[in-house]
């Protein structure tokens, strides 16, 4: 099983889409990426990401796929080996404000503002494209499994994510985000039912949720 994904993980040309990009005539090619679109509490990240050309980071694969704690080795090699990198993220109040699909696009923009220097063309993972980007934006279907600089950003955004709710953890105990990072997970429904709602959860996601105090 692990020679086949080793195989599985070989036949990617990750470099496909950036080459291709700068075929085109592009030169500083971003790739972006989100994590935390699902969960019941904190924010939403997202990281923007821009490689020098031709730059493979060996191990690095979408971030769903590798282990805690290889994300976490390759955080610091991805920030090391970017040409430039940002990560952002908009907070519970900002989902419930203006929900999480446009939470999810601010995040990016903000990250990709980040950028020094600006990319001329931005890949997002996904079928739809944020609004009001600040260069010509593309979207990549599974480009987390396909483009580098997606996979990258994949990571720096889930890794970011988890550690700030690792400190959320030492700040309210009593919801156990350590263990399922804010997810509705079932220990976390009981917690939301016993404890109530903290102040980084969103409520507009716990509507439908019976017996939860607010």
């Amino acid at each position: 099983m692990a020679r086949a994904k080793k195989e599985e993980l070989s036949s990617v040309d990750w470099l496909l889409y950036e080459r291709t990009a700068r075929e085109e005539g592009y030169t500083l090619v971003c790739g972006v990426d989100e994590a935390g679109r699902g969960p019941l509490a904190g924010p939403v990240f997202a990281a923007a990401v821009i490689l020098p050309p031709d730059t493979i980071i060996e191990g690095v694969n979408d971030s769903k796929k590798l282990s805690e704690k290889k994300r976490e080795a390759l955080f610091d090699v991805i920030r090391e080996k970017a040409l430039a990198y940002g990560i952002a993220a908009a907070d519970h109040s900002e989902i419930d404000d203006i929900n999480i699909l446009n939470a999810t696009y601010l995040a990016m923009r903000r990250a990709v503002e980040m950028l020094e220097p600006a990319p001329d063309l931005i890949i997002v993972d996904g079928n739809r494209l944020p609004p009001d980007l600040p260069a010509e934006g593309r979207t990549l279907v599974k480009g987390d499994a396909l483009c580098h600089s997606i996979a990258c950003a994949s990571i720096l955004a889930k890794v970011s994510r988890d550690r700030f709710m690792l400190a959320m953890a030492e700040k309210y105990p009593q919801y156990q985000f350590e263990k399922h990072k804010g997810y509705g997970t079932a220990a976390h429904i009981a917690a939301l039912r016993e404890h109530g709602v903290c102040p980084i959860h969103r409520r507009s996601f716990l509507r439908k949720i019976e017996g939860i105090p607010q």
